[in-house]
């Protein structure tokens, strides 16, 4: 299958190294104490984060630092796929521990010792991506929510197909078996807090979709920013500031 046009086009209209289109919306969950949605192209997840609150089971409190769960679901409907998946699947546990690690990162944890920080994501629609749009929802969410960070965290995938880096897949790229890299970084710094790849690539290759993944990192990271800005705008105008 041609993945890529001799006009250099992919199958969904987009240059190589282009991304798909990016929405947000901040304070969607109104129970939540922070809450995003976030769409990568037709992608679509929503995250709500609860506290820092009281530890719930005492055992796991952690006397120099918050404790962060977080948990990952896929709605049923979310792909074309109807077969029920079962709540704690491999995937979604491993998805969740991943999602959790990231977040780490920027969380400043130490500030809140002896609580607990719950995000909890889920994707309401699937087509590709849907790790780094869950941690780009969940980034905006601790964001609404108010909780420290030294940095937001920002998440985007380049894969290898045809012989031609691209950048930020969708599903039938994704599904297409060539390799892809799941980068997240912290803007500032642009330290890696995540990267994952399912199979193997020649390191001079793999060098140019880590970079190209970044790059999409980045351009996830301005959006954000434009985000909290307009939000705080909002808020300012609220408030008549």
């Amino acid at each position: 299958m041609e993945f890529v046009s001799p006009e250099g086009l992919r199958l969904d209209g987009r240059r190589p190294m282009e991304m798909r289109q990016l929405r947000a919306e901040i304070g969607i969950v109104s129970k939540a104490d922070g809450s995003a949605s976030f769409e990568m192209g037709n992608t679509k997840v929503i995250a709500a984060v609860y506290g820092p609150r009281e530890v719930q089971n005492r055992s796991q409190q952690l006397n120099d630092q918050a404790l962060v769960r977080c948990e990952y679901t896929m709605a049923n409907f979310s792909t074309g796929d109807r077969r029920r998946k079962p709540k704690g699947d491999r995937r979604s546990t491993e998805i969740s521990l991943v999602i959790r690690q990231t977040m780490e990162a920027c969380i400043m944890t130490h500030l809140m010792p002896r609580s607990q920080i719950d995000i909890f994501v889920q994707v309401l629609q699937a087509d590709g991506g849907t790790r780094s749009a869950c941690i780009n929802a969940a980034t905006l969410a601790l964001a609404d929510a108010g909780i420290p960070m030294s940095d937001i965290v920002t998440s985007c995938s380049a894969g290898y197909l045809n012989s031609t880096p691209l950048l930020d897949l969708n599903y039938v790229e994704d599904s297409a078996g060539g390799p892809d890299v799941t980068v997240g970084i912290l803007p500032k710094s642009t330290k890696v807090t995540l990267l994952q790849m399912d199979s193997k690539l020649p390191m001079d290759i793999f060098e140019t979709v880590m970079q190209l993944a970044t790059e999409g990192c980045k351009a996830v990271a301005n959006y954000i920013h434009e985000v909290l800005l307009e939000k705080t705008k909002q808020l300012d105008k609220h408030r008549g500031v």
